[in-house]
């Protein structure tokens, strides 16, 4: 792979976690990998308390 590949990562939240504890989860990932390389963040609810969240990243900075 080059380094203009697209990577992510999935957090998921089930039952007893807290959205906010997913979130700081996210969000901690997110600033390590830094704003050069951060593509976006989606996240989806499912069925109760049951949700994830997705960091979209470039493997390497842009070229």
């Amino acid at each position: 792979m080059d380094g203009n590949s697209v990577c992510y990562k999935v957090f998921r939240a089930w039952g007893v976690t807290p959205w906010e504890d997913l979130f700081d989860e996210v969000a901690a990932f997110a600033s390590e990998i830094g704003p050069y390389r951060l593509i976006g963040i989606s996240h989806s609810a499912g069925e109760g308390d049951s949700g994830a969240a997705t960091v979209w990243y470039w493997r390497e900075p842009v070229k």
